[in-house]
This record gives structure tokens, C-alpha cells and sequence, in this order.
């Protein structure tokens, strides 16, 4: 019996959440083609340092890049029980002049490795474009917000106000420090190499006959081709697991950072004071109609939570490594470094969708902040006090019994009243128009509006500066699927 599509499991990173351009990097047709990049590039350069492969070899194989036939590799792989050698005889096939040089000299890893490296690069780059991309959309909201009045929370109690555009520069700088990151490793990522079976160039010094100095050059040269003026100082067979380790550690961090600005949109949909994107005809919840449930910010949470744990899977295989390498780390590596990527790219799609579409509602933050800025201003009303003459001390104890009653009331569900208390304590000497001048929240958010102004110009504007264009060269995000 035939196995109908439907009966096999699809994954959800590629079904619903991760973009087709990261899908495209980790797809055999790009795998694969690099494999015949990489083989192409050995036999150039082996060809320029004088070994005998003809000019037709390389013709060859640069016109056959892409000509794939996967079905045709699968024959081979299950034939031969070796995906590599699947593919050297695949590339052969179409490339017949170059059949008896390809892959000459090399070891599994030459492909397999040096391809992860590649693709870890591009990834990375994809993953940093979406960030800038999300960054930028925050500092229009920040900007745009940057005056904004809005109670500020410390334990999630309420707490000195701040303004909304105070706040989205909190989310904006996790983003920065996570491109920070990127950037470095995409600055310090190296080429594993032309290293040979366990890393001693053996066979390579073979074919050059103990010359030195042109299997040096041919580790060079190679790496130049593929885009890497540097390779790792030594190697065994593969390149240093430790650096699956750190930039899987990398991918966590931007995990970490999705997951804040996840969890802060759901306290403050809560509040009722920004909410994500909601479409006209969404359904928030199958029983209850009147819901509007956060679920992009609960899905960015999820996606997060995962790039995070993720990460222990390739530090257990930096740690356990054998010798010059073994193969416990061919299994794990093939599901956790591509679901790390795919993972992080679904996520910063919703980040972006969100980040432009923010909802802010100002009479419900008004209304939040004026419940409690009454007991914040304290200080000021005693102050004033003070100056009209009044004991400090005496003054302070009628302000904590006022406050005490004032928040008991709330308890209960009655209305605060301490501005009428204290107006009504002829102690203080204060009317009740001057106690409500005195608690405009303008007074309360210090140089809020001043910082969003500097970091705007200090911090993001540097970082669009330099990457805007290679962001905005990115595909456009895909519709968020709801």
C-alpha cells in the first residue's frame, strides 16, 4: 500500500513558522551545491599549484553546479551507504572529465564541515537582517512614543513612571547587543579547512610530493575561493565542535531577547495598554468570543524558549568529543543547528510584524498610571509642606496612615482617595488643585524623553547606518500565519 502524504509527519518550523529564504540555506539543493562549490574550489586551486587536471575538469564542473538530481543521489546513497560519495559520483555523472579528480584528497569532512561553516554564515547574516529590521521598527514606535507618560514596574508592582518610548528602548538595546554578538562571530568564524583525514594534511602532502609550502597555499587559496581569509590553527578531522557550542550560545541570546519583548507585550496586553496586531476577522479563543489573547507575542515566547534550549545539545557534543572527532555528533548536529536557525527566523518574522504594528491605547495608560501616581508623589506633597512650615516627621506619618487607607480602599474596590485625604488634612495646608498640578505625570518621567533622543542617535542609527541596506536587501518577511 502506497503511503499517502498526509500520513507523514511535517515539521512545523518549515510548515508554519520559518521563512522560505532560511528554509533555502538548509535545503539540499543549497547543501548539495555547495558540496560541488567546495570541490570546485579544491580543484582549482590543486590545478593552480600544478597537479594534472585539465581545464576542461573545471569547465565542467562550474556548469554543472546546480544540475542536481536528488532522486539520482538517493540511488547512489543507498547503493553506496555514504551520502558523500553519493554526490562525488552524482557530480561525476555530469561532469565526466573531472570524474577521476573530484574530491581528490579529502575527507567527508572537507564537505560536510567547511559547508556548515558556509551555512552558518549566511544564517547568521539572514538572522542579523531581521534584527536590524525589527530594531528599526521599534525606534519609530520609541520615537514616535518618546513622551508618552506610563507607569513604570519593578516586580511588575507599580513603580516610577517612565514613557512608552522609554520602555521600547529597553527591547531595542537587547537587539543591539545580540547584533553585537553576531557581529562578532561572524568576524571571528573560520574556514575548518584543507586538513585531511584527522587534520595532518597527510594526503594532500602526498599529492604534492612533501611540498610544504604548496599544501600550505592550497589551505589558503581554498578558503580565499569560499569567502574565509582565515582557518581554525589546527584541526582534527572536523572543526572545532566548541564553535557549534558559541554560536548556538549566540542563537540563545536572541532567544532570550524575543522572549522578553514576548512576555512584556503580553503584561502589557493585560493592562490594556499595547497590544500586538489583531485582524479584523481573528478569533482569539474557540469558547470565548470576546477574547483577544496575545498569541503572536505567546508564539515569539515559544520559539524562543526553544533557540534557547537548543543550545545544549551541541555544548553535550563540544564535551564529548573523542580524539581526533567521533560520530555521535553527525545525528545531533543535522537536527539541532538547522532548528536553531529556523527556529530564531520564525521568531523575528513575528518580532518584525509586531514591532510595526504596535497598538497603543493612551487614555487606558493614562488611566493605569493616574490610579497610582497619587501614592508616587508623596514625597512632593511633604516637601511642599515642609516649605509652608510643617513638621517633617509629623507630616510623614499623616502621609504612610493616608496612603495605608487609601490603598485599602482600593483593596476592597472602592476608588483611591488620597488626594482627598490629604486636601482635606489641614496639616498640609495644600488644596486640591495644587496637590493635582503637583502629580501631572510630565513632572515624573525625569529625562526620559532626553534618553529616547540619545539612543536613538548614539546607539541605533549607527548600527542602520552600517546594515540597513544588506537588511533591507532581505526578502520581505512572509505573512504571519495566525
Amino acid at each position: 500500500m502506497s503511503e499517502r502524504n498526509d500520513e507523514r509527519y511535517t515539521h512545523p518550523l518549515s510548515e508554519r513558522y520559518a521563512s522560505s529564504e532560511m528554509q533555502k540555506i538548509f535545503s539540499p539543493a543549497h547543501r548539495f551545491g555547495t558540496w560541488r562549490r567546495l570541490w570546485l574550489a579544491l580543484a582549482e586551486a590543486q590545478r593552480e599549484l600544478g597537479l594534472e587536471i585539465s581545464s576542461e575538469a573545471i569547465e565542467q564542473m562550474r556548469a554543472k553546479l546546480d544540475d542536481l538530481d536528488l532522486e539520482r543521489a538517493a540511488e547512489y546513497e543507498r547503493r553506496f551507504r555514504h551520502d558523500v560519495m553519493a554526490h562525488v559520483h552524482l557530480f561525476g555523472e555530469v561532469a565526466p572529465a573531472a570524474r577521476g579528480i573530484i574530491h581528490l584528497g579529502a575527507t567527508s569532512a572537507f564537505i560536510g564541515d567547511n559547508t556548515d561553516l558556509l551555512l552558518h554564515r549566511e544564517a547568521l547574516t539572514l538572522l542579523r537582517a531581521r534584527m536590524v529590521r525589527s530594531a528599526r521598527a521599534l525606534g519609530d514606535f520609541a520615537r514616535t512614543h518618546r513622551t508618552l507618560p506610563t507607569l513604570g514596574y519593578t516586580h511588575f508592582q507599580p513603580a516610577q513612571p517612565t514613557t512608552v518610548g522609554k520602555r521600547a528602548t529597553l527591547w531595542i538595546q537587547d537587539l543591539l547587543l545580540d547584533i553585537e554578538e553576531v557581529d562578532f562571530r561572524l568576524e571571528r568564524l573560520r574556514f575548518r579547512g584543507v586538513r585531511g583525514t584527522t587534520g595532518t594534511q597527510a594526503s594532500f602532502l602526498e599529492l604534492f610530493e612533501g611540498d610544504h609550502g604548496k599544501v600550505e597555499e592550497l589551505d589558503r587559496r581554498v578558503g580565499r575561493k569560499m569567502g574565509f581569509e582565515r582557518s581554525y590553527g589546527v584541526t582534527g578531522q572536523t572543526y572545532p565542535r566548541k564553535v557549534d557550542a558559541a554560536l548556538l550560545g549566540t542563537l540563545a541570546g536572541i532567544g532570550t531577547s524575543i522572549s522578553r519583548f514576548g512576555n512584556d507585550l503580553r503584561l502589557l496586553a493585560h493592562l490594556r495598554e499595547v497590544e500586538e496586531p489583531f485582524e479584523e476577522e481573528q478569533i482569539g479563543s474557540s469558547a470565548m468570543p470576546y477574547k483577544r489573547n496575545p498569541m503572536r507575542a505567546e508564539r515569539m515566547c515559544a520559539l524562543g524558549r526553544h533557540a534557547i534550549t537548543l543550545f545544549q545539545d551541541p555544548a553535550m557534543t563540544a564535551a564529548t568529543q573523542w580524539l581526533e572527532r567521533t560520530l555521535d555528533d553527525s545525528a545531533n548536529r543535522r537536527l539541532s543547528i538547522p532548528d536553531a536557525y529556523l527556529t530564531l527566523d520564525g521568531a523575528l518574522v513575528l518580532y518584525e510584524n509586531v514591532a510595526s504594528d504596535l497598538r497603543v491605547h493612551p487614555a487606558q495608560i493614562r488611566r493605569n498610571l493616574e490610579v497610582h501616581l497619587p501614592f508616587m508623589a508623596t514625597e512632593t506633597f511633604l516637601m511642599q509642606a515642609v516649605r509652608r512650615g510643617g513638621d517633617r516627621q509629623e507630616l510623614h506619618e499623616r502621609i504612610r496612615r493616608h496612603a495605608f487607607a487609601a490603598a485599602q480602599r482600593m483593596k476592597e474596590g472602592a476608588d483611591a482617595d488620597l488626594i482627598d485625604r490629604i486636601a482635606g488634612d489641614e496639616a498640609f495646608g495644600l488644596t486640591r488643585e495644587e496637590i493635582v498640578e503637583a502629580i501631572q505625570p510630565s513632572r515624573f518621567i525625569g529625562r526620559a524623553p532626553e534618553q529616547v533622543d540619545a539612543f536613538l542617535e548614539e546607539w541605533l542609527q549607527p548600527v542602520l547606518d552600517r546594515l540597513e541596506a544588506e537588511a533591507d536587501a532581505a526578502a520581505a518577511p512572509p505573512e504571519v500565519r495566525v
